[in-house]
């Protein structure tokens, strides 16, 4: 299979993109524990949007959700809607929350 040029116009363009998003992000991360994991909690929604949803397209979330329907029937798919309450929350944010307390670096 042979690429296009505009096969490799939309590959540039993509890199482009990604890169200069993690250069803008990379300038804020390193002041202190919250800019880095949390971005000083000012990012745009729709960038956490996209990067939430990025993350559903690993290689393990088809074989997933084949493997729900697969087990609960097409019901299966409601098991999704959990994901609304828990994605709430960061990791870090989670575990500040259940054991009451502030990362050493915050202090």
């Amino acid at each position: 299979m042979e690429l296009a040029f505009v096969d490799w116009a939309i590959m540039a363009a993509y890199f482009a993109v990604s890169l200069g998003i993690g250069v803008a992000v990379y300038r804020r991360a390193g002041e202190d524990f919250g800019s880095f994991f949390l971005g000083n909690q000012q990012m745009p929604w729709w960038l956490l949007g996209i990067s939430m949803v990025a993350t559903t397209f690993s290689t393990d979330t088809p074989n997933l959700v084949a493997d729900i329907v697969r087990s609960t029937g097409t019901v299966g798919n409601w098991t999704w809607w959990a994901f609304l309450l828990t994605g709430v929350f960061t990791d870090v944010e989670f575990y500040e929350l259940r054991y009451s307390g502030h990362s050493t670096s915050r202090r």
